[in-house]
């Protein structure tokens, strides 16, 4: 019906030149997890600095999250997943939903903490810091395997697809 509005898919099933997912999250997976290297360093150490950049890098990470979401949700709508990568492509999706409401409660807390004392990290933060970490690397394991492993958005796999020898 709307279909004459959209633009024209590639030979990665995109609208756009490549995917855009990989290359925002790629931000999200850095700054989470050099969050929580601070936050260690931070404690051991006694450097309450390491807060201070911990603290903007997780919001920034928090903000980007939402940007790969998007992307994330539109890409994977046009990779016409077959059957075989869908249920990764879900588990992956619903993580990265997960991950993001983790993130957004940890930068809300850590505002909180951080308005009473800048220079004071409480225990339990490391613990779910541990938790983030364990989504991150999570999401990365998932995400490559869509990649290296079901091909999504690459041109063999698309072309496979659309020819039908995958469905």
């Amino acid at each position: 019906m709307l279909e004459h509005l959209l633009p024209p898919l590639n030979d990665k099933n995109l609208p756009w030149m490549d995917v855009l997912h990989p290359i925002v999250v790629h931000f999200v997976i850095a700054m989470a997890l050099i969050t929580v290297v601070f936050d260690l360093i931070g404690v051991i150490t006694r450097k309450p600095n390491l807060f201070e950049v911990s603290f903007w890098n997780l919001l920034v990470a928090t903000v980007a999250i939402f940007v790969a979401i998007i992307f994330g949700q539109v890409e994977a709508g046009l990779a016409s997943p077959y059957s075989g990568a869908r249920d990764i492509l879900n588990y992956h999706s619903t993580i990265g939903w997960s991950l993001a409401g983790v993130l957004s409660l940890l930068t809300a807390w850590r505002y909180v903490v951080r308005q009473k004392d800048p220079a004071v990290l409480p225990k339990g933060f490391l613990v779910i810091d541990g938790v983030l970490a364990a989504l991150v690397f999570t999401q990365v394991y998932l995400g490559d395997k869509l990649v290296w492993v079901y091909g999504l958005h690459t041109v063999p796999v698309v072309e496979a697809i659309r020819e039908g020898v995958i469905s």
